[in-house]
């Protein structure tokens, strides 16, 4: 079961997942409505990122997300247009929430990185804000 972690905003909530294993190994859970609080209709990933490279850049206005790293690490900037956070994402029994209208910028990918998105919606581009001011004004106007 996913464990919240105090954040210092309530809308990017770190998660701390338990390891199940022996000596064969490692499994980690995902469940909907369990560790995962939304009904999950998406899955991606991430990988072969190279290491100067960054990505994300942008906000939705509806959509949540988990974000885990289940194999190198990367820095994730989030944003909810009054402060900024850092959050490494550096081991597979760790993830962050990321509730709507929260900018995202990943930074410092590893050459091993794999990074998996469970995401609430399908794919849907008018969801997404691509400009830093249109975000800002967005939540600047109560929209969230």
């Amino acid at each position: 079961m996913g464990v919240e972690v105090p954040s210092a905003n309530s809308d990017v909530l770190p998660q701390q997942f338990r390891i199940i294993g022996d000596e064969r190994g490692g499994l980690i859970s995902l469940e909907c409505a369990d560790n995962v609080p939304f009904v999950v209709k998406r899955v991606y990933y991430i990988f072969n990122t190279q290491a100067d490279v960054s990505r994300g850049f942008h906000a939705h206005r509806d959509l949540q997300q988990l974000a885990i790293c289940v194999a190198g690490k990367c820095r994730m900037t989030l944003d909810d247009g009054q402060s900024r956070q850092d959050v490494w994402l550096d081991s597979p029994d760790k993830g962050v929430l990321i509730r709507n209208l929260i900018w995202r910028e990943m930074h410092d990918f590893s050459e091993d990185c794999v990074l998996m998105v469970l995401a609430s919606g399908h794919y849907d581009e008018s969801d997404y804000i691509r400009d830093y001011d249109s975000f800002l004004k967005e939540v600047s106007h109560g929209k969230k």
